[in-house]
């Protein structure tokens, strides 16, 4: 029991759940690397871009400005200064005003170099504008140099600009501090959300394998969930209904052995019986002896039939039923088993009726179609009522042609219809006489109608009676040329 508990609490790292997990925390992860990365090495790149535009762009509001209200100039350019954090100096030819937003009004060495650096490019390049970079000893003492010429009223006047590239140390090592603990909320929530959603995928897949064990371990009344996926509700629903296929297949098999093993037992009986009675008794009485005998065949072509429909059914379902496709005259066939359930009509009162339409011809195995016309009769001799009426018809409507073949008898509960088709089925509706059979009549006849891209179905209701139907496309009669070379084929 320790090794189980050892076994269950160990992780499994080959898990939706974990792989989940994992892949989720790993991204996050990334993400961070990705930002620390960029921060590091890129950060300084995009300030100093970011920072040249906002500079070129301040300057040439100054200029404007400066050109169309000289008046309001220099209280606009001291709240720029002061915004910007920026050092702004104007040269006129009578005077120079200086708005600073770094430090003291005063000039510093630095800045008088500063100045006088950026001018004189400004002076080497002529009209426009100028821009240059000072690198300082650390990131913190790098600048943006930028000087133009402003005219206004015939006069030259020379506007420079002074900007640090990168903020100040403090601001920097908040900004730094800020990322870090971004970066660490950022990780915990990643993990929180990874986990929570890591449990919203594999809850509903742990879910249908609690449900796939217990229907594996034979309880039927599993019920799979499929919980919010589209795709787990998909399963589940596939899932439930094979749990009810499962069910009711297995009832049918149950159905089915206990139904073959009394149809088994009860001619192996008789066969058994007359037998003895022949070796015994009616040995030497000639009459009695064939009666018995007689007996004994029919008790061993009533096991040859359950035989046939089993392996009818096996090579269905396995694809291995052997087809001999021809052209055949549909009414001569249905006649043929007309003719052979006619005996009914004297020998236990049945009445049968034939309505044929005139002849047609279709495309298909004859012995299998006429395969189908005898179940579905039999089915009637089974079912029929009171009367023991049965009606085979044929009708032939446009390129098609049907045949019908309907009782009076018990009929069919609505709830049943689409179940007739399935393998060992058997209608629950009461019945006076024994019914004999494997519940696989139906299930061949559907394999063999399907072959031939037939349609078929039945129409029934309770106590009124079936009408058990197929339907097959016709084709033009074959000359006799056809049938000729058709025989020397088939023989």
């Amino acid at each position: 029991m320790a090794v189980y508990k050892d076994e269950k609490s160990r992780l499994d790292t080959a898990s939706i759940k974990t792989t989940t997990l994992f892949s989720f925390v790993v991204f996050a992860l990334f993400l961070l690397a990705v930002l620390w990365g960029l921060a590091h090495f890129f950060i300084d790149t995009y300030y100093e871009k970011a920072r040249t535009q906002e500079v070129i762009g301040t300057a040439n509001v100054l200029e404007t400005e400066f050109r169309q209200n000289p008046e309001g100039f220099s209280q606009f350019a001291i709240q720029t200064a002061g915004t910007s954090g920026i050092y702004i100096r104007l040269d006129t030819p009578d005077e120079t005003f200086v708005y600073d937003g770094i430090a003291a009004v005063e000039e510093t060495p630095t800045i008088t170099d500063d100045i006088k650096s950026i001018q004189a490019k400004l002076q080497a390049a002529g009209p426009g504008s100028v821009t240059d970079v000072k690198r300082g000893t650390t990131q913190f003492d790098s600048r943006l140099l930028y000087a133009s010429h402003i005219s206004r009223g015939g006069d030259d006047n020379t506007l420079c600009i002074i900007a640090p590239l990168h903020p100040d140390p403090t601001t920097f090592r908040i900004l730094r501090n800020m990322l870090f603990y971004i970066s660490f909320i950022f990780l915990i929530v990643s993990t929180v959300l990874a986990y929570m959603l890591s449990r919203r995928i594999t809850l509903p897949i742990e879910n249908l394998t609690k449900s796939a064990t217990e229907l594996s371990q034979g309880n039927y009344n599993a019920h799979f969930d499929g919980s919010a996926f589209t795709e787990t509700k998909e399963l589940a629903k596939a899932l439930n209904k094979a749990s009810y296929e499962m069910e009711k297949t297995d009832f049918y098999q149950r159905e089915i052995i206990a139904n073959v093993s009394h149809d088994l037992k009860t001619p192996l009986t008789m066969i058994r019986s007359y037998a003895e009675k022949i070796m015994d008794i009616s040995g030497d009485d000639p009459d009695k002896r064939n009666s018995d005998l007689n007996v004994i065949i029919s008790e061993t072509e009533r096991l040859n039939r359950l035989v046939g429909d089993m392996l009818s059914v096996s090579n269905l379902q396995s694809n291995n039923l052997e087809m001999h496709m021809e052209v055949f005259d549909i009414v001569e066939a249905a006649r043929d088993v007309y003719e052979s359930f006619n005996v009914l009509s004297s020998s236990r009162g049945f009445e049968i009726e034939f309505h044929p339409c005139r002849s047609c011809y279709v495309y298909g195995d004859r012995t299998r179609i006429m395969q189908v016309m005898t179940n579905f009769a039999d089915n009637a001799v089974k079912y029929s009522g009171d009367d023991k009426f049965i009606d085979i018809k044929l009708t032939r409507s446009g390129k098609k042609v049907a045949f019908h073949c309907i009782d009076h008898g018990v009929g069919i509960p609505s709830d049943e219809i689409s179940h007739v088709w399935d393998k060992y089925y058997r209608t629950s509706a009461n019945h006076e006489r024994a019914i004999e059979g494997t519940g696989l009549g139906l299930a061949i006849v559907k394999g063999i109608l399907n072959l031939h891209n037939a349609k078929f179905g039945v129409d029934s209701s309770e106590g009124k009676g079936s009408d058990f139907w197929f339907e097959l496309d016709t084709v033009r009669k074959p000359s006799k040329k056809e049938n000729k070379d058709n025989n020397g084929k088939e023989s």
